[in-house]
């Protein structure tokens, strides 16, 4: 028998890098688990979610930087609650392997946001998208998983449970059809996607080669804010955040007023 999507009474547990873990914690191999895939899913033109009522128009330029080759149809595939669209939506990104500094960070924007109404998007990666699904659920809050995979695969397959209850109570979204092939390269292409459905993005922790850089990239080309936060911004061993600094749409974050005061 198929098992059922976590219940709505359920609460998640938070990342292990923001818990003490026990002896047995560490030594145990992690639980896995047959990924339970949405049963109802809804395909949408991507210019019919960002030109909805209420948001920044984006020029037809932009949904060229999606296309591949000669598919003219830029389609999102979603399960879950699809009027968290039509909200205010920050999206929090950064490392898989984050510190637990980071991951307490991402947890707490989260949270803040979640509080300021706003809705809390990632990529359910490891790492700071986890941290920033579980802060926004703890508190209350709504989020939108963007995932680099079809709706019917769980990546990475530790967080089954969490990409289940996203779709359950939340949203779940893809830019790849179901039966998609998907590749490591394609991953750029969730990224562009998670930018042009928010009115901001945070980096939480990145380093210099950080997949996290495809994101920062993509709020400037589709003139979405950028966030970075103060302690990557002043890490004197980083050098990607010069590259952004400096552009009119890239602030340093020390602040969650910050963001609120400027997509609202």
């Amino acid at each position: 028998m198929a098992r059922k999507p976590r219940s709505p009474g359920n609460r998640r547990k938070l990342p292990r890098s923001m818990s003490v873990a026990s002896d047995n914690d560490r030594t145990a191999p992690p639980r896995r688990r047959r990924y339970v895939a949405p049963t109802e899913v809804f395909r949408l033109h991507l210019q019919q979610i960002i030109r909805r009522p209420g948001h920044k128009i984006v020029a037809d330029k932009q949904l060229d930087l999606l296309r591949t080759g000669n598919d003219r149809d830029i389609n999102v595939y979603l399960a879950g609650d699809r009027s968290l669209l039509d909200r205010h939506g920050v999206a929090i990104v950064g490392a898989r392997e984050v510190s637990k500094e980071g991951a307490n960070r991402a947890y707490n924007l989260a949270r803040q946001l979640s509080e300021a109404g706003i809705v809390v998007v990632s990529g359910l990666a490891k790492g700071v998208d986890t941290a920033a699904h579980c802060g926004a659920m703890q508190s209350g809050g709504r989020t939108i998983g963007v995932i680099g995979t079809p709706l019917a695969k769980a990546y990475p397959a530790e967080n089954a449970d969490l990409q289940e209850e996203i779709y359950a109570r939340h949203l779940l979204v893809s830019p790849f059809a179901p039966g998609d092939v998907v590749f490591k390269g394609n991953f750029p292409k969730r990224n562009r996607v998670m930018a042009l459905l928010t009115d901001a993005t945070v980096i939480v922790e990145a380093s210099d080669t950080s997949g996290s850089l495809h994101q920062a990239a993509e709020c400037l080309r589709s003139d979405r804010w950028l966030f970075i936060m103060k302690t990557v911004a002043e890490n004197p061993a980083l050098t990607w955040p010069a590259k952004f600094l400096g552009n009119p749409k890239v602030c340093v974050l020390s602040n969650v007023n910050e963001i609120i005061s400027r997509i609202r």
